[in-house]
């Protein structure tokens, strides 16, 4: 592909070189950099890509985009002299480009440089701190009743039709760029009717989903997490409201105080959905009557197609509705019959890590639950609570590297819900375990609620199922549908489920 074609929708400046030079891979990394490589440099979190201009050039990049200063073509005429002589008569001076944002510029040549796949399909965006994934599932199953093929892009897998998508380097919720582009090229070449992506704030703060247009933007809510990213609410927040810039129409809770920022300051078609109650009016979609079980919920919804009665969804907790009322939105946007809408909710199986059971015979409720924030823990523990007998159990740490703010929270959170606390890792990253355990005892310790430390997660686990009696839960909350922990020297394979099992098992034996 030529680079002209590639810099399409871009602002650039041309230092030197032919912009009619052909171009065959993108690169942000300059590990990856091959021969006929345009290399994007980018001022990342942890190092600066103008770093690493001349090992571009002797690696053999065809094409340098900055935006730095940058010395004329001839500074580099000699970055070969590194590679192997055999190489090296094939090298020549990069093409020299600069562009006010590259962040923003490797978005765009990588949609252009795939040939702009989102333009093939109807994309949904859902974003929100809490209930992404939940929500992409719930409108995967509706959009598959009706017969559509759906790609999903999110926290737990990617897949089109249902089958993984096997993606090599995968670095976050909302992948980087050329990543991104390269999946969404995948599911376009699959004839996908539909993707259902997450996007998350740190992909909108770093420009991860620019140039892209999408059909629906979905809303869940706005609570605090991310802020040693984002610094205060007010910036998280302003993340999340240039997403509703790239929609044609905005799906927004109307229970969140948020929303009303987001559809002033959007521009977009807005759609309203909450729970229903007398001070509220003008929702697109609302639910009333609405039943709490342990397998599940069940309510009344009012919509502008028609009400539907005694929806169900097997999955319980309060955050349930609010998914699947976000979901029968969008559905609704789209045109899609509400019948087809409860059929597709009713046989939901559940989405891995979400409040997600782990059977046993021995009359004890086991949680496995992503719940990481403050909002998200509380909303499990008030779930299980509503359906336990005896009494709640919880095993939950905080993630190192992330928000401290929200550490002592958590604990006040866990502590107020619950009737016994073992507070432990989560993935500690570089910092010290017990140092963050520290941090989040004072919160426990404020409530009253009992509670002990135990570091290792393992011995957490099997503490508070060892713990528990014939009626009583254990929600093990933090890392939900994750196979791995994270510390200073290492990643190693945990499974919060296959833990449970294995100590439920042993205790079943006993």
């Amino acid at each position: 592909m030529k680079l002209a074609d590639i810099l399409q929708n871009i602002q650039y400046s041309v230092i030197g070189g032919d912009l009619s030079t052909e171009i065959k891979h993108i690169a942000i990394d300059s590990r990856f950099v091959r021969k006929n490589t345009l290399f994007i440099c980018i001022k990342g979190l942890k190092t600066d890509g103008h770093k690493f201009i001349e090992d571009a050039a002797a690696a053999g990049a065809a094409a340098i985009l900055t935006e730095g200063e940058l010395p004329g073509p001839g500074h580099l005429a000699d970055a070969g002299t590194s590679v192997p002589p055999a190489r090296r008569g094939s090298l020549r001076s990069p093409v020299m480009l600069r562009t006010a944002d590259t962040r923003r510029a490797a978005a765009i040549c990588a949609a252009n440089f795939y040939g702009r796949p989102s333009e093939n399909f109807r994309l949904i965006g859902v974003t929100g701190t809490n209930g992404k994934t939940s929500t992409t599932y719930f409108l995967e199953e509706i959009l598959c009743t009706v017969g559509h093929k759906v790609g999903v892009i999110g926290t737990v897998d990617t897949r089109i039709g249902r089958e993984h998508v096997n993606v090599a380097f995968a670095t976050s919720t909302t992948p980087d760029p050329l990543e991104l582009q390269q999946i969404l090229a995948a599911m376009r070449d699959a004839q996908a009717d539909d993707v259902v992506m997450e996007v998350t704030s740190h992909a909108l703060a770093l420009s991860k989903v620019e140039g892209i247009g999408f059909e629906l933007g979905v809303f869940t809510n706005l609570t605090q997490d991310h802020l040693d990213f984002h610094g205060t609410m007010e910036n998280y927040r302003e993340a999340k409201a240039r997403f509703f810039k790239m929609c044609q129409t905005g799906v927004f809770n109307a229970d969140d105080e948020a929303s009303e920022y987001f559809i002033k300051n959007s521009g977009c078609s807005a759609l309203l959905y909450g729970i229903d109650n007398e001070n509220k009016r003008g929702l697109d979609v609302a639910a009333s009557n609405v039943e709490f079980f342990a397998q599940g919920v069940k309510f009344d919804v009012r919509t502008k197609q028609g009400d539907i009665e005694r929806v169900s969804v097997p999955i319980p907790g309060r955050f349930t509705v609010y998914n699947a009322l976000a979901a029968i939105c969008a559905a609704q946007a789209k045109g899609i019959s509400m019948s087809a809408v409860k059929t597709a909710l009713g046989r939901m199986a559940g989405v891995p890590g979400r409040i997600q059971s782990v059977p046993n015979d021995l009359g004890i409720s086991v949680i496995v639950d992503y719940a990481h924030t403050p909002d998200s823990l509380e909303n499990i523990l008030k779930s299980v609570r509503e359906f336990t007998a005896g009494r709640l159990i919880t095993v939950f740490g905080c993630g190192g590297d992330r928000d401290r703010t929200k550490r002592a929270v958590m604990g006040a959170i866990a502590g107020r819900y619950s009737d016994y606390c073992v507070i432990t890792s989560d993935n500690p990253r570089t910092e010290d375990p017990v140092s963050i355990i520290e941090e989040i005892e004072p919160g426990v310790s404020e409530t009253g609620c009992a509670y002990e430390k135990l570091p290792e997660r393992k011995a957490a686990i099997e503490q508070a199922i060892c713990l528990a009696r014939r009626g009583d839960s254990v929600v093990i909350a933090g890392k939900g549908h994750e196979n791995y922990q994270i510390f200073k020297e290492c990643t190693v394979h945990f499974d919060d489920s296959e833990e449970a099992l294995d100590t439920l098992s042993r205790k079943r034996e006993a």
